[in-house]
């Protein structure tokens, strides 16, 4: 069962519950968007579905089997994770950022492969120019680009493998061209078969990219299914405290609050 799942998942911080109760599933060949209001629990969703944060309750399974049964390293192969915050303990250079997500990856592929990769994945995120300065004079826009260019080359790392991508807000930071390049190019590993699961604010851009969107309010599922059917004008609205319209143009779909 190719599947990553989470089954009655409960987390819990001391005595505050931060999500409950949440059952949903992600299915290769799919793009699932999170959204919901701040301090909703979506974060604390994908960290979950990751393995960087411990439950309380439920079940998190991979493949059918529990997440904490993995071998980190198995798991390295089987999900890359975009988090919301990358913290860089030393002076790394763009490339070597990339390539971080080739680690387990190292027996199979030689230090050319994995350079030829990573310098692939930057040029897709146009930043390859960083690849040689270091990381920590990047701006937060170009850091972003090239973390998200470590778990594409993750991604890509053996076409036998289709992991799932986990990406945690992964356009803030970016401006609108980049936005779209690189939802784009999550898209087009779900093209290939991939899983994704995006945290989003960006009700444009999940209208744009994903297949379902999952609504989480006040650490509970309120809504999941099809992208225009869950992303109802009304619904929408409610959660989000402020009046939102649909607006039909150009062929596509744009949603707009007058406030």
């Amino acid at each position: 069962m190719n599947l990553l799942q989470a089954v009655g998942v409960e987390v819990r911080a001391r005595t505050k519950t931060l999500i409950q109760d949440i059952s949903l599933d992600l299915a290769p060949g799919e793009f699932l968007a999170i959204i919901g209001p701040n301090g909703a629990g979506k974060s604390t969703l994908l960290g979950a579905l990751c393995g960087d944060r411990a439950i309380s309750a439920g079940r998190l399974l991979l493949d059918g089997r529990p997440l904490g049964q993995w071998r980190k390293a198995d798991l390295a192969l089987r999900r890359a994770v975009l988090p919301q915050h990358s913290a860089v303990a030393f002076d790394f250079t763009g490339l070597q950022i990339a390539m971080l997500g080739l680690l387990a990856h190292r027996g199979r592929l030689s230090e050319p492969q994995m350079k030829a990769l990573a310098e692939q994945a930057l040029s897709e995120t146009e930043a390859l120019a960083f690849a040689d300065r270091p990381y920590t004079v990047l701006s937060g826009g170009e850091r972003q680009r090239v973390q998200l260019a470590r778990v594409l080359a993750q991604c890509d790392a053996d076409p036998g493998l289709k992991p799932f991508l986990l990406l945690d807000e992964p356009i803030s930071g970016l401006d609108l061209s980049h936005q779209h390049a690189a939802l784009a190019g999550a898209r087009r590993r779900v093209d290939r078969g991939l899983g994704v699961l995006a945290v989003l604010h960006d009700l444009n851009m999940a209208a744009r990219y994903a297949d379902r969107v999952a609504i989480i309010e006040n650490g509970r599922l309120t809504a999941i299914g099809p992208t225009r059917e869950t992303l109802d004008p009304d619904r929408l609205s409610t959660v989000f405290a402020t009046p939102i319209v649909r607006v039909e143009a150009a062929g596509g779909t744009a949603f707009l609050s007058p406030g």
